[in-house]
């Protein structure tokens, strides 16, 4: 998306960074791995593939996605692709102007990033963003029956779950965003935006 490929949202814990060419290599690496594969419910792309899906995530106006870096790392290092740990993702599946709803992702794709809070993080975020530049007014999250860390963060982030597929093997879950709801996603974490060059 247009919208963030010049920007970069600062955490705590984690900064947000637009998907570049320079994170396709990596990237790419993460998705040889078939436990993501299914966790994502993706299919395997070639380099080549996954260059051709970096620029539409960033030409598309329904499709919003962020690196996610460790910040404790990247503040040490400055190496980006080394403070590379996952990504976030919004697609924009219905862009009705009254009410319109984003399909959030999150991926922690490095193992030793897991169990840190990093995913909480950085959807909190991801979420916060996209209701206030993107203007989204509810939230659908599809997560694999399986994932079932998923599924408990997502509870506790106030989504219920509305539909079980039996064939997809996955669950939706839902939230309508509210004030009250902002507010609290507001307290959990300071976070600023800043350009991304």
């Amino acid at each position: 998306m247009k919208i963030n490929a010049n920007i970069k949202i600062i955490g705590q814990n984690v900064i947000l960074v637009p998907y570049r060419e320079c994170h396709v290599s990596k990237y790419h690496k993460w998705m040889t791995s078939e436990e993501l594969l299914k966790l994502t419910g993706s299919e395997p792309l070639t380099l080549d593939q996954e260059y051709d899906m970096q620029r539409k995530w960033r030409e598309d106006d329904d499709k919003c996605t962020f690196i996610i870096l460790d910040k404790a790392k990247f503040d040490i290092t400055n190496d980006e692709i080394g403070s590379m740990i996952g990504d976030t993702n919004i697609f924009i599946i219905d862009k009705n102007l009254d009410h319109p709803i984003g399909e959030i992702e999150i991926m922690i794709a490095e193992e030793s990033a897991r169990g840190k809070k990093f995913g909480w993080e950085a959807v909190i975020l991801m979420m916060l963003y996209g209701i206030k530049y993107i203007n989204l007014c509810s939230y659908e999250a599809k997560i694999l029956l399986s994932n079932t860390i998923s599924i408990k963060m997502f509870e506790k982030l106030g989504f219920t779950k509305t539909s079980i597929s039996s064939v997809f093997e996955e669950v939706t879950m839902e939230k309508n965003i509210s004030e009250d709801w902002v507010d609290w996603l507001e307290k959990q974490y300071q976070w600023q935006i800043k350009p991304y060059e």
